[in-house]
Protein backbone atom coordinates (compact mmCIF):
# COMPACT_ATOMS: atom_id res chain seq x y z
CA UNK A 1 0.00 0.00 0.00
CA UNK A 2 1.44 3.34 -1.02
CA UNK A 3 1.87 6.08 2.35
CA UNK A 4 -0.48 8.87 2.44
CA UNK A 5 3.43 10.88 0.64
CA UNK A 6 3.41 8.77 -2.42
CA UNK A 7 -0.49 8.13 -2.99
CA UNK A 8 -1.34 8.52 -6.90
CA UNK A 9 -4.68 10.48 -7.72
CA UNK A 10 -5.21 8.59 -11.64
CA UNK A 11 -7.80 11.50 -12.59
CA UNK A 12 -4.90 13.95 -12.64
CA UNK A 13 -2.89 11.99 -14.90
CA UNK A 14 -2.70 11.42 -18.81
CA UNK A 15 -3.62 8.27 -19.99
CA UNK A 16 -0.46 7.40 -21.37
CA UNK A 17 0.89 4.53 -19.83
CA UNK A 18 4.32 2.84 -20.84
CA UNK A 19 5.40 -1.02 -20.84
CA UNK A 20 9.23 -1.18 -19.49
CA UNK A 21 11.90 -3.60 -18.92
CA UNK A 22 14.13 -2.61 -16.24
CA UNK A 23 17.58 -4.43 -16.72
CA UNK A 24 20.17 -3.90 -13.62
CA UNK A 25 23.40 -5.26 -13.06
CA UNK A 26 22.24 -6.85 -9.50
CA UNK A 27 19.84 -6.05 -6.59
CA UNK A 28 20.34 -2.69 -5.22
CA UNK A 29 19.05 -1.24 -1.64
CA UNK A 30 18.51 2.16 -3.17
CA UNK A 31 17.18 1.09 -6.04
CA UNK A 32 13.99 -1.29 -4.38
CA UNK A 33 11.73 0.90 -3.34
CA UNK A 34 11.81 3.35 -6.25
CA UNK A 35 11.10 -0.65 -8.36
CA UNK A 36 8.09 -0.78 -5.64
CA UNK A 37 6.40 2.45 -6.36
CA UNK A 38 6.67 2.29 -9.75
CA UNK A 39 4.88 -1.39 -9.72
CA UNK A 40 2.10 0.49 -8.23
CA UNK A 41 1.87 3.63 -10.38
CA UNK A 42 -0.97 3.91 -12.65
CA UNK A 43 0.84 4.72 -15.94
CA UNK A 44 3.41 1.93 -15.36
CA UNK A 45 3.64 -1.74 -15.88
CA UNK A 46 7.49 -3.00 -15.05
CA UNK A 47 9.56 -5.82 -15.02
CA UNK A 48 12.99 -5.90 -13.81
CA UNK A 49 15.67 -8.61 -15.28
CA UNK A 50 18.05 -8.88 -12.67
CA UNK A 51 22.06 -10.18 -14.34
CA UNK A 52 23.14 -11.04 -11.04
CA UNK A 53 21.49 -11.24 -7.26
CA UNK A 54 24.12 -9.71 -5.28
CA UNK A 55 23.49 -8.11 -2.78
CA UNK A 56 20.23 -9.99 -1.88
CA UNK A 57 21.98 -13.38 -1.80
CA UNK A 58 25.33 -11.91 -0.85
CA UNK A 59 28.30 -11.20 -2.87
CA UNK A 60 32.19 -10.38 -2.10
CA UNK A 61 31.94 -6.37 -2.73
CA UNK A 62 35.09 -5.26 -3.69
CA UNK A 63 35.13 -2.08 -2.61
CA UNK A 64 34.24 -3.17 1.20
CA UNK A 65 36.71 -5.55 0.30
CA UNK A 66 34.39 -8.29 1.83
CA UNK A 67 31.03 -10.53 1.66
CA UNK A 68 27.57 -8.63 1.77
CA UNK A 69 24.51 -9.34 1.97
CA UNK A 70 22.08 -6.22 2.79
CA UNK A 71 19.64 -7.24 5.76
CA UNK A 72 16.62 -5.30 4.23
CA UNK A 73 14.15 -6.90 2.06
CA UNK A 74 15.61 -5.69 -1.97
CA UNK A 75 13.17 -7.93 -4.41
CA UNK A 76 9.60 -7.44 -2.82
CA UNK A 77 6.56 -5.32 -3.88
CA UNK A 78 7.49 -5.81 -7.63
CA UNK A 79 7.83 -8.57 -10.50
CA UNK A 80 11.48 -9.72 -11.65
CA UNK A 81 13.44 -12.06 -13.21
CA UNK A 82 17.03 -13.45 -12.71
CA UNK A 83 18.63 -13.94 -16.73
CA UNK A 84 21.61 -16.57 -16.20
CA UNK A 85 24.43 -14.95 -16.52
CA UNK A 86 26.43 -16.89 -18.82
CA UNK A 87 30.18 -15.91 -18.61
CA UNK A 88 32.92 -18.07 -18.16
CA UNK A 89 34.07 -15.67 -15.31
CA UNK A 90 30.86 -14.17 -13.60
CA UNK A 91 31.65 -11.16 -11.66
CA UNK A 92 31.53 -7.60 -11.42
CA UNK A 93 34.25 -5.34 -12.78
CA UNK A 94 34.91 -7.27 -16.31
CA UNK A 95 33.14 -6.35 -19.47
CA UNK A 96 32.54 -10.29 -19.81
CA UNK A 97 31.36 -10.93 -16.20
CA UNK A 98 27.68 -10.05 -17.38
CA UNK A 99 27.01 -12.15 -20.08
CA UNK A 100 23.43 -12.39 -19.93
CA UNK A 101 22.37 -13.53 -23.35
CA UNK A 102 18.79 -14.30 -22.40
CA UNK A 103 18.47 -10.48 -22.44
CA UNK A 104 18.17 -10.71 -26.09
CA UNK A 105 14.80 -12.82 -26.17
CA UNK A 106 13.53 -10.96 -23.74
CA UNK A 107 13.49 -7.84 -25.69
CA UNK A 108 13.21 -9.10 -28.82
CA UNK A 109 9.76 -11.48 -27.96
CA UNK A 110 8.56 -8.80 -24.58
CA UNK A 111 6.70 -5.81 -26.86
CA UNK A 112 8.21 -3.39 -24.30
CA UNK A 113 7.84 0.08 -24.76
CA UNK A 114 10.74 1.27 -23.51
CA UNK A 115 14.08 -0.98 -22.42
CA UNK A 116 15.94 1.08 -18.91
CA UNK A 117 19.80 -0.06 -18.56
CA UNK A 118 20.51 -0.01 -15.36
CA UNK A 119 23.52 -1.93 -15.96
CA UNK A 120 26.55 0.37 -17.44
CA UNK A 121 28.07 0.29 -20.79
CA UNK A 122 31.28 -1.55 -19.31
CA UNK A 123 29.22 -5.03 -19.20
CA UNK A 124 28.49 -6.85 -22.04
CA UNK A 125 24.63 -7.26 -21.38
CA UNK A 126 24.23 -3.73 -21.38
CA UNK A 127 25.26 -4.52 -25.54
CA UNK A 128 22.90 -7.15 -25.91
CA UNK A 129 20.03 -5.46 -24.21
CA UNK A 130 20.82 -1.96 -26.46
CA UNK A 131 21.74 -4.17 -30.13
CA UNK A 132 17.75 -6.07 -29.04
CA UNK A 133 16.00 -3.12 -28.49
CA UNK A 134 17.04 -1.04 -31.84
CA UNK A 135 16.94 -3.95 -33.67
CA UNK A 136 13.48 -4.43 -32.79
CA UNK A 137 12.46 -0.79 -32.54
CA UNK A 138 12.02 -0.23 -28.60
CA UNK A 139 12.78 3.10 -27.28
CA UNK A 140 16.38 2.31 -24.79
CA UNK A 141 16.71 4.88 -22.12
CA UNK A 142 19.85 5.20 -19.67
CA UNK A 143 21.58 7.38 -18.26
CA UNK A 144 24.52 8.08 -15.15
CA UNK A 145 25.11 9.32 -11.56
CA UNK A 146 28.18 11.29 -13.22
CA UNK A 147 28.78 14.67 -12.74
CA UNK A 148 32.70 15.15 -14.25
CA UNK A 149 34.46 13.49 -16.65
CA UNK A 150 37.60 13.14 -13.77
CA UNK A 151 38.19 9.59 -13.55
CA UNK A 152 39.73 7.99 -9.86
CA UNK A 153 42.93 6.77 -11.47
CA UNK A 154 43.47 9.76 -13.25
CA UNK A 155 45.05 8.90 -16.27
CA UNK A 156 45.61 11.14 -19.23
CA UNK A 157 45.00 9.27 -22.17
CA UNK A 158 41.67 8.22 -20.38
CA UNK A 159 40.29 11.64 -20.17
CA UNK A 160 41.40 12.66 -23.72
CA UNK A 161 39.64 9.36 -25.16
CA UNK A 162 36.16 9.10 -22.65
CA UNK A 163 33.95 12.19 -23.56
CA UNK A 164 34.20 11.05 -26.99
CA UNK A 165 33.36 7.78 -26.72
CA UNK A 166 30.84 8.46 -24.03
CA UNK A 167 29.15 11.21 -26.36
CA UNK A 168 28.73 8.31 -29.49
CA UNK A 169 27.31 5.86 -26.41
CA UNK A 170 24.56 8.67 -25.05
CA UNK A 171 23.57 9.80 -28.16
CA UNK A 172 22.46 5.69 -28.80
CA UNK A 173 19.92 6.47 -25.92
CA UNK A 174 16.52 7.49 -27.31
CA UNK A 175 16.52 9.42 -23.41
CA UNK A 176 19.53 10.15 -20.69
CA UNK A 177 18.66 10.65 -17.35
CA UNK A 178 21.50 12.54 -14.93
CA UNK A 179 21.04 12.04 -11.22
CA UNK A 180 21.60 16.04 -10.67
CA UNK A 181 21.92 19.32 -12.22
CA UNK A 182 25.18 18.73 -12.29
CA UNK A 183 25.33 15.25 -13.91
CA UNK A 184 22.52 17.00 -16.76
CA UNK A 185 25.46 19.82 -17.34
CA UNK A 186 28.00 16.80 -17.34
CA UNK A 187 25.40 14.96 -19.88
CA UNK A 188 25.74 18.43 -21.95
CA UNK A 189 29.25 18.57 -21.72
CA UNK A 190 29.07 15.11 -23.99
CA UNK A 191 26.91 16.83 -26.57
CA UNK A 192 23.11 15.87 -25.36
CA UNK A 193 20.71 18.48 -26.29
CA UNK A 194 19.16 19.91 -23.01
CA UNK A 195 15.83 18.21 -24.12
CA UNK A 196 16.48 14.90 -24.17
CA UNK A 197 18.32 14.72 -20.71
CA UNK A 198 15.79 14.50 -17.58
CA UNK A 199 17.36 14.86 -13.73
CA UNK A 200 15.96 11.75 -12.04
CA UNK A 201 17.36 11.98 -8.40
CA UNK A 202 19.24 9.13 -7.16
CA UNK A 203 17.44 8.52 -3.32
CA UNK A 204 16.96 6.32 -0.96
CA UNK A 205 13.80 4.97 1.03
CA UNK A 206 12.63 8.04 3.03
CA UNK A 207 9.67 6.43 4.64
CA UNK A 208 12.03 3.85 5.92
CA UNK A 209 14.27 5.68 7.14
CA UNK A 210 12.25 8.38 9.24
CA UNK A 211 10.62 5.35 10.89
CA UNK A 212 13.70 4.01 11.37
CA UNK A 213 15.13 7.24 12.79
CA UNK A 214 11.93 7.76 15.05
CA UNK A 215 12.68 4.29 16.43
CA UNK A 216 16.42 4.93 17.37
CA UNK A 217 18.14 4.98 20.47
CA UNK A 218 20.61 7.81 20.72
CA UNK A 219 21.87 6.40 24.47
CA UNK A 220 22.03 3.23 23.94
CA UNK A 221 24.02 3.62 20.58
CA UNK A 222 26.46 6.00 21.89
CA UNK A 223 26.46 3.35 25.11
CA UNK A 224 27.88 0.97 22.71
CA UNK A 225 30.67 3.00 21.02
CA UNK A 226 31.87 4.28 24.39
CA UNK A 227 30.73 7.95 23.87
CA UNK A 228 29.83 9.82 26.93
CA UNK A 229 25.67 11.18 25.90
CA UNK A 230 26.87 14.91 25.53
CA UNK A 231 29.82 14.70 23.85
CA UNK A 232 29.87 16.36 20.35
CA UNK A 233 29.97 13.40 17.78
CA UNK A 234 30.82 13.47 14.00
CA UNK A 235 30.21 10.39 12.03
CA UNK A 236 32.19 10.00 8.58
CA UNK A 237 29.91 6.89 6.73
CA UNK A 238 31.69 5.59 3.67
CA UNK A 239 33.53 3.22 2.25
CA UNK A 240 37.45 3.16 3.30
CA UNK A 241 38.61 4.55 -0.20
CA UNK A 242 41.35 6.39 -0.85
CA UNK A 243 38.52 8.49 -3.21
CA UNK A 244 36.52 9.10 -0.21
CA UNK A 245 39.22 11.01 1.35
CA UNK A 246 38.77 9.72 4.82
CA UNK A 247 42.17 11.00 6.43
CA UNK A 248 41.06 14.53 5.68
CA UNK A 249 37.79 14.12 8.36
CA UNK A 250 40.45 12.46 10.84
CA UNK A 251 42.98 15.06 10.59
CA UNK A 252 40.28 18.18 10.38
CA UNK A 253 39.23 15.82 13.68
CA UNK A 254 42.40 16.58 15.34
CA UNK A 255 42.97 20.00 14.39
CA UNK A 256 39.55 21.04 15.53
CA UNK A 257 40.76 19.86 18.99
CA UNK A 258 36.56 20.33 20.03
CA UNK A 259 37.39 19.86 23.82
CA UNK A 260 35.22 15.91 24.83
CA UNK A 261 34.31 15.37 20.77
CA UNK A 262 34.59 12.14 19.34
CA UNK A 263 34.95 10.93 15.75
CA UNK A 264 32.91 7.32 14.50
CA UNK A 265 33.89 5.77 11.07
CA UNK A 266 31.06 3.32 9.71
CA UNK A 267 32.24 1.47 6.85
CA UNK A 268 35.09 -0.77 5.59
CA UNK A 269 38.04 -0.70 3.13
CA UNK A 270 41.61 -0.75 2.17
CA UNK A 271 42.16 2.53 4.42
CA UNK A 272 40.73 1.07 7.70
CA UNK A 273 44.54 -0.19 9.31
CA UNK A 274 46.31 2.78 7.97
CA UNK A 275 43.64 5.04 9.66
CA UNK A 276 43.75 3.23 12.82
CA UNK A 277 47.65 4.36 13.06
CA UNK A 278 47.01 7.48 12.50
CA UNK A 279 44.61 8.18 15.13
CA UNK A 280 47.43 6.74 17.43
CA UNK A 281 49.95 9.31 16.17
CA UNK A 282 47.71 12.05 16.37
CA UNK A 283 46.77 10.88 19.83
CA UNK A 284 43.39 10.94 19.35
CA UNK A 285 42.44 7.38 19.27
CA UNK A 286 41.14 7.27 22.64
CA UNK A 287 38.07 9.57 20.86
CA UNK A 288 38.10 7.85 17.61
CA UNK A 289 36.09 4.63 16.32
CA UNK A 290 35.57 2.19 14.31
CA UNK A 291 32.57 0.31 13.94
CA UNK A 292 33.62 -1.72 9.95
CA UNK A 293 31.12 -2.44 8.01
CA UNK A 294 27.92 -2.25 8.97
CA UNK A 295 24.64 -3.20 7.50
CA UNK A 296 21.51 -1.28 6.28
CA UNK A 297 19.80 -1.90 9.70
CA UNK A 298 22.43 -0.58 11.79
CA UNK A 299 22.60 3.29 10.10
CA UNK A 300 19.80 4.60 11.08
CA UNK A 301 21.11 4.08 14.90
CA UNK A 302 24.22 5.45 13.95
CA UNK A 303 23.51 8.63 12.44
CA UNK A 304 20.82 9.46 14.64
CA UNK A 305 23.51 9.18 17.52
CA UNK A 306 25.84 12.20 15.69
CA UNK A 307 25.67 15.65 15.69
CA UNK A 308 27.50 16.05 12.22
CA UNK A 309 27.79 14.04 9.38
CA UNK A 310 31.53 14.50 7.20
CA UNK A 311 32.11 13.13 4.02
CA UNK A 312 35.56 14.74 2.40
CA UNK A 313 35.29 12.61 -1.22
CA UNK A 314 37.47 13.61 -4.17
CA UNK A 315 35.42 11.00 -6.22
CA UNK A 316 31.98 10.70 -5.24
CA UNK A 317 29.02 11.76 -7.28
CA UNK A 318 25.61 11.32 -5.34
CA UNK A 319 26.47 9.15 -2.22
CA UNK A 320 23.34 7.69 -0.63
CA UNK A 321 24.27 8.25 3.04
CA UNK A 322 24.23 12.44 2.28
CA UNK A 323 20.50 11.98 2.12
CA UNK A 324 20.64 8.92 5.18
CA UNK A 325 22.15 11.21 6.88
CA UNK A 326 19.47 14.45 6.51
CA UNK A 327 16.51 12.13 7.01
CA UNK A 328 17.83 11.48 10.24
CA UNK A 329 18.06 14.93 11.18
CA UNK A 330 22.00 15.24 11.19
CA UNK A 331 23.01 18.23 8.89
CA UNK A 332 26.23 17.22 6.47
CA UNK A 333 29.74 18.72 5.90
CA UNK A 334 30.24 18.06 2.54
CA UNK A 335 33.43 18.96 -0.31
CA UNK A 336 32.65 20.33 -3.40
CA UNK A 337 33.65 17.30 -5.25
CA UNK A 338 30.27 16.13 -3.90
CA UNK A 339 28.83 17.76 -6.66
CA UNK A 340 25.85 15.34 -7.20
CA UNK A 341 24.42 16.64 -3.72
CA UNK A 342 25.35 20.23 -3.96
CA UNK A 343 21.57 20.90 -4.30
CA UNK A 344 20.73 19.30 -1.29
CA UNK A 345 22.96 21.56 1.07
CA UNK A 346 21.72 25.46 1.95
CA UNK A 347 25.04 26.18 3.73
CA UNK A 348 24.30 27.06 7.41
CA UNK A 349 20.84 25.63 6.64
CA UNK A 350 20.84 21.78 5.92
CA UNK A 351 24.77 21.59 6.27
CA UNK A 352 27.92 23.28 4.59
CA UNK A 353 30.08 22.38 1.74
CA UNK A 354 34.23 22.76 1.99
CA UNK A 355 36.78 22.89 -0.81
CA UNK A 356 38.03 19.23 -1.43
CA UNK A 357 41.43 18.63 0.46
CA UNK A 358 40.98 21.52 2.29
CA UNK A 359 41.38 19.87 5.68
CA UNK A 360 41.93 23.53 7.35
CA UNK A 361 38.82 24.44 6.24
CA UNK A 362 36.72 21.22 7.36
CA UNK A 363 38.56 21.51 10.83
CA UNK A 364 37.05 25.37 11.67
CA UNK A 365 33.72 24.17 10.05
CA UNK A 366 34.05 21.35 12.81
CA UNK A 367 35.35 23.65 15.51
CA UNK A 368 32.40 26.74 14.51
CA UNK A 369 29.04 23.64 14.34
CA UNK A 370 30.50 21.56 17.23
CA UNK A 371 30.48 24.56 19.81
CA UNK A 372 26.84 25.40 18.74
CA UNK A 373 24.03 22.90 19.69
CA UNK A 374 20.85 24.52 19.24
CA UNK A 375 21.80 25.60 15.30
CA UNK A 376 22.55 22.10 14.62
CA UNK A 377 19.53 21.00 16.11
CA UNK A 378 17.73 23.72 13.61
CA UNK A 379 19.95 22.77 10.88
CA UNK A 380 19.16 19.24 11.30
CA UNK A 381 15.07 19.82 11.11
CA UNK A 382 15.50 21.67 8.16
CA UNK A 383 18.08 18.75 6.36
CA UNK A 384 14.94 16.38 7.45
CA UNK A 385 12.52 19.26 5.41
CA UNK A 386 14.85 19.27 2.87
CA UNK A 387 14.31 15.52 1.87
CA UNK A 388 11.10 16.10 0.85
CA UNK A 389 12.11 17.28 -2.47
CA UNK A 390 14.50 13.62 -2.99
CA UNK A 391 12.16 10.39 -2.48
CA UNK A 392 11.63 7.69 -3.98
CA UNK A 393 8.53 9.60 -5.08
CA UNK A 394 10.08 12.31 -7.05
CA UNK A 395 12.25 9.99 -8.52
CA UNK A 396 9.04 7.85 -10.43
CA UNK A 397 7.58 11.24 -10.98
CA UNK A 398 10.18 13.08 -12.97
CA UNK A 399 11.53 9.35 -14.49
CA UNK A 400 7.71 9.54 -15.85
CA UNK A 401 8.33 13.07 -17.10
CA UNK A 402 10.99 11.83 -19.17
CA UNK A 403 9.20 9.40 -20.35
CA UNK A 404 6.81 11.28 -21.57
CA UNK A 405 9.51 13.60 -23.41
CA UNK A 406 10.98 11.09 -25.09
CA UNK A 407 7.61 9.34 -26.47
CA UNK A 408 6.63 13.30 -27.10
CA UNK A 409 3.63 13.09 -25.15
CA UNK A 410 4.97 16.62 -23.64
CA UNK A 411 4.91 18.25 -26.90
CA UNK A 412 1.19 16.89 -27.71
CA UNK A 413 0.17 18.27 -24.19
CA UNK A 414 1.20 21.34 -24.68
CA UNK A 415 -0.33 21.36 -28.14
CA UNK A 416 -3.45 20.42 -26.61
CA UNK A 417 -2.91 23.18 -23.91
CA UNK A 418 -2.23 25.41 -26.73
CA UNK A 419 -5.65 25.13 -28.69
CA UNK A 420 -7.78 25.14 -25.51
CA UNK A 421 -6.36 28.42 -24.57
CA UNK A 422 -7.01 29.57 -28.47
CA UNK A 423 -10.53 28.27 -28.51
CA UNK A 424 -11.32 29.80 -25.17
CA UNK A 425 -9.72 33.41 -26.69
CA UNK A 426 -11.86 32.85 -29.83
CA UNK A 427 -15.31 32.19 -27.75
CA UNK A 428 -14.18 35.19 -25.53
Amino acid sequence: MLSPQTSYRCSEVPDRSYKLLLVSTHAVQYASPVFRLMAQHPRLQIEVAYCSLQGAEGGVDPEFGRQVKWDVPLLDGYPWKEVPNRSLRPGFGRFLGLLNTGLWRMVRKGRYDAVVLYTGYRYASFWIALAAAKLSGTKVIFGTDATTIQLRDGARWKLWLKPRILSHIYRLADGAYSASLAGKEYLKSLGLPDNKIGIVPLVVDNDWWLARACEANRAATRARWGVPESAPVVLCAAKLQPWKRPQDVLRAFNLAAVPGSHLVFAGDGPLSASLEKEAVQLGVRDRVHFLGFQNQSAMPGNYCAADLFALASEYDACPAAVCEAMLCGVPVAISDEIRGRRELIDVGETGYIFKCGDVDALAEILRTALADFPRLAAMGASARRKMDTCSPWTNVEDFIRLLDATFGVAQLQDRAAESQETARKGAA
